[in-house]
C-alpha cells in the first residue's frame, strides 16, 4: 500500500531484458533497503530481489510489461520512488494500490499563475472511477482532479511537486502510468454486481 507522496526519484541505470521478463537497475538514495520490499517505481509496485549501496534491483515479470511503460525504460530515464507505506505513517496523499491500470498520452501542457496544467487521455478503466476533484495517481504521483474536460484529465501540479518528481519534465505526447482512485474502483464493482 502506498500513498502516492513520492519519497525520491531515481535512474535507470539498466534495463535488461530476459525470456522472464526485465530486469531494472535503478540508483535510489535509500540506505536501508531489504530484499522483497515494495517499492512503487512510477507507481507500480515492484518487489526489491537485489540492492547494494545507493542502488536496487526489480524484476518486471511479462503481464506487468504489458500494462506498463516498463519496456520503453533506457538507462539515464527518471523515474518517482515510493517505499510502501508503514503502519503509523502520515497518509498524505491517498489510498494506492501500485497497480498501473491504464496508460494516458499527455495532451497539454500550460502555465497558470504559480501551477502548471497537465491535460492527458484517460483510457476507459480508469475515466469510470475518476470524478471532478477526486483523486488520481500519475507516474506514482498523488493528484486532485482539477478538470474532466471532453475524455480527458487535468491535473495542477504545484511548484513543489514539479521540483520533487518528474512530473516537471512531462510534455505533450509523453505517456504515463495511471491508477485511478482506489474507493472508486470498489464503487463500481459493488455497483456493477448489482446490476447483476
Amino acid at each position: 500500500m502506498f500513498t502516492g507522496i513520492v519519497t525520491a526519484t531515481g535512474t535507470v541505470r539498466e534495463a535488461k531484458s530476459g525470456p522472464g521478463g526485465l530486469t531494472l537497475r535503478i540508483e535510489a538514495p535509500f540506505a536501508d533497503l531489504v530484499t522483497g520490499e515494495s517499492i512503487a517505481v512510477d507507481g507500480a509496485c515492484l518487489t526489491v530481489e537485489r540492492f547494494g549501496t545507493g542502488w536496487f534491483e526489480v524484476h518486471v515479470i511479462a503481464t506487468s510489461l504489458e500494462r506498463t511503460l516498463f519496456a520503453e525504460y533506457r538507462t539515464d530515464d527518471k523515474v518517482n520512488l515510493e517505499r510502501a507505506l508503514a503502519v503509523g505513517d502520515r497518509l498524505g496523499g491517498h489510498l494506492v494500490s501500485g497497480h498501473v491500470d491504464g496508460i494516458g498520452e499527455v495532451l497539454e501542457v500550460r502555465d497558470e499563475a504559480d501551477a502548471r496544467l497537465v491535460r492527458f487521455t484517460l483510457p476507459p478503466s480508469v475515466a469510470d472511477v475518476t470524478i471532478h476533484l477526486g483523486s488520481i495517481t500519475v507516474n506514482g504521483v498523488s493528484l486532485t482532479v482539477n478538470a474532466l474536460p471532453g475524455e480527458g484529465c487535468e491535473v495542477s501540479l504545484i511548484p513543489h511537486t514539479r521540483e520533487v518528481t518528474t512530473l516537471g519534465t512531462l510534455e505533450v505526447g509523453d505517456t504515463v502510468h495511471l491508477e485511478g482512485d482506489m474507493v472508486g474502483k470498489y464503487v463500481r464493482q459493488f455497483t456493477q454486481a448489482w446490476k447483476g
